[in-house]
Parts: structure tokens; sequence; C-alpha cells
């Protein structure tokens, strides 16, 4: 399975289809939340967290093709991006619709998701080919 996460057609694939999630969420957001603006602006901005952190995954995908060691990397980034738009953006976008936390404390861990994600990101450009 491990190297199932270090190939670029899942990280690719999920990043897409992630992508196309946060699209229609901001369709949802913008037409047909019935909320406060203050609501639909904290649903607003689970969007472009999650529309960026599904193009940092196809990022992943492609440094996925720059060698074991930097597929290696990558793929520990796919992850900490992937649980940052599940908790951050899931958290903040039930938050919005319901005005209830689904999950307390989850929106700061899937913060620094995404900041591990940067970091791992970053790690897989200094990795090398070998």
């Amino acid at each position: 399975m491990w190297q199932n996460l270090q190939a670029s057609r899942p990280w690719t694939a999920l990043g897409a289809l992630l992508a196309a999630l946060a699209v229609a969420a901001g369709a949802y957001g913008w037409h047909a939340l019935k909320a406060d603006q203050a609501m639909r602006d904290i649903f607003m901005l689970a969007v472009q967290y999650h529309m960026w952190h599904a193009l940092a995954l196809i990022v992943v995908g492609w440094r996925c093709t720059q060698g074991p060691k930097t597929a290696r990397w990558a793929a520990f980034a796919g992850i900490a991006f992937t649980l940052g738009i599940v908790l951050f953006c899931g958290n903040l976008y039930d938050f919005a619709a319901t005005g209830n936390l689904l999950i307390p404390g989850a929106a700061p861990v899937g913060g620094a998701g995404f900041m591990a994600g940067w970091v791992l990101l970053a790690v897989s450009a200094f990795a090398g080919r070998d």
C-alpha cells in the first residue's frame, strides 16, 4: 500500500476530485447556504483552503514522479494535506452550515496538517532523485 501512496496517479486524481468538490462547495456556499454573512465568510474561507490544498495534492502527484526519496516525502505531504482538508475545511463547513462544531479542536489540527504538508513538500524538493 505504501508504494501506491508514492505513485503519481492517486495524488493527482485525489487532488482533481477534491478540487471539483471545492468548486461544488463554493457554489453551494455562494448560492444556497442559508446563513448570516459571518457564517458564509467562514464557509467561503474553507472553500479557499480546500481548493489551494487540492491543487497542492496535484503538485504532490508531480513530485512523486521525481524519484523514490522525493516520492516518499511528497507522499507524507499528501497525507498531511488530505488530513488538513478533512479536519480544517470539513469542520469549518459543518460549523458554517449548522452552527455547531463537528469535532472540537479539529480545525487547528487540520491547519497544522496544512503547515506540515508544505514543510514536507519543501523537504521533498531537497530529497533528491536517489
